[in-house]
């Protein structure tokens, strides 16, 4: 045999999709790790041509799972982002959109046991240590796709999943905002730089000359801007404590405007070399956070709901995504939870193949 088979389910979580992983199918070592799945992607080439990965970021992202040896949770999610031309992997991370397919991977895969109408999963992400609570529809305890939620940026309709987000704030950097600031001015950019679920810098659109309202293809069209935003963003990250940033995918950058179709605010998430196709779920717990926070540079673009739990409603380049955000307020902006609506399917399963000069397989673990 000249080729290593490793078992996956490939599944679409949110408005991502990529393989889901157990942890003991792959190596231990990061670094084998990462060739490995640079392998299984097919990174280094931008349509992916010698893997499964998709030509995008959203389409190389891993899943890795396994039984939780935490008290509080059933299963462990690991979260891989795996670069499409660069050979690169970035354990850093987590990612909303592929957790929306942990629950129904963890079924299929096993690791947990339906329970009645609705099995309730709770996950913790490694990468990150935020506690997920993931609500999954097994009528009849059987796993069902099927149903009538649609989430803007995947075509159709499919089974909901609930998702409650706790533990996010600070994950990445230990502080709500990094560098001890509402406001930070870089390279004469107003930003605020903030850590709840993804670290992230984030600004307004006109400081940029930008509207807010471009499509994706116009922003990637732009790339003075992203090479402004770049170097603004390298510079951020060693303000908030993360180092040199500059081969990371964090901390993630993000625009905000005046809402434009009746929803609280326009955003543009970047990924951070090129734009969203519509949002990370990451990413709008953060940016939901910053619009409810007095003080950012959200102030003047909506008005703040004054009650918890709030009902936030993200415009992005595809539609529209909610987040309803409890908090407090009683000595400053104080996030407790944030909750989500997404779907999932499973695409397919069975092995995925790499040269075995890459990794001979489990055996190697041991």
């Amino acid at each position: 045999m000249t080729q290593t088979a490793i078992p996956y389910v490939f599944m679409r979580g949110g408005t991502s999709r990529g393989p889901y992983f157990l942890r003991s199918d792959l190596p231990e070592d990061l670094d084998q790790l990462a060739d490995t799945l640079i392998a299984v992607l097919g990174s280094g080439h931008p349509l992916n041509i010698d893997g499964i990965g998709g030509g995008a970021a959203v389409t190389t992202k891993v899943a890795m799972l396994s039984r939780s040896m935490d008290n509080w949770a059933d299963v462990d999610y690991f979260f891989a982002q795996v670069s499409v031309e660069d050979r690169l992997v970035d354990f850093k991370p987590t990612c909303g959109n592929i957790l929306s397919g942990v629950g129904a991977a963890a079924l299929e895969m096993g690791l947990v046991d339906a329970q009645g109408e609705e099995t309730e999963i709770r996950i913790r992400a490694v990468n990150t240590g935020a506690q997920v609570v993931a609500r999954i529809q097994t009528p009849g305890g059987q796993l069902d796709y099927q149903g009538t939620t649609e989430i803007a940026g995947v075509p159709g309709q499919a089974a909901p999943v609930q998702l409650n987000f706790m533990g996010v704030v600070g994950a990445a950097t230990g502080s709500f905002l990094p560098t001890g600031s509402l406001r930070d001015e870089i390279d004469g950019i107003e930003v605020t730089c903030m850590d709840v679920a993804v670290p992230m810098v984030i600004a307004r659109a006109d400081a940029f000359g930008l509207t807010g309202y471009e499509s994706a293809a116009e922003l990637d069209e732009n790339r003075a801007f992203f090479d402004r935003m770049e170097a603004i963003r390298i510079k951020a990250g060693a303000l908030m404590g993360m180092g040199d940033v500059s081969q990371s995918v964090t901390p993630k950058f993000g625009l905000l405007a005046q809402a434009q179709e009746g929803g609280t605010i326009a955003t543009r998430y970047f990924m951070p070399w090129n734009t969203h196709p519509s949002m990370a779920v990451t990413g709008a717990q953060c940016l939901a956070s910053c619009a409810l926070t007095p003080g950012t540079v959200a102030d003047g673009l909506l008005t703040r709901p004054k009650s918890s739990p709030a009902q936030v409603v993200l415009e992005h380049p595809s539609g529209t995504i909610e987040v309803l955000v409890e908090f407090s307020t009683d000595d400053g902006f104080d996030l407790i939870s944030a909750g989500l609506v997404r779907t999932a399917r499973k695409l397919a399963d069975g092995h995925v193949y790499i040269p075995r000069s890459i990794w001979a397989g489990p055996e190697e673990n041991s």
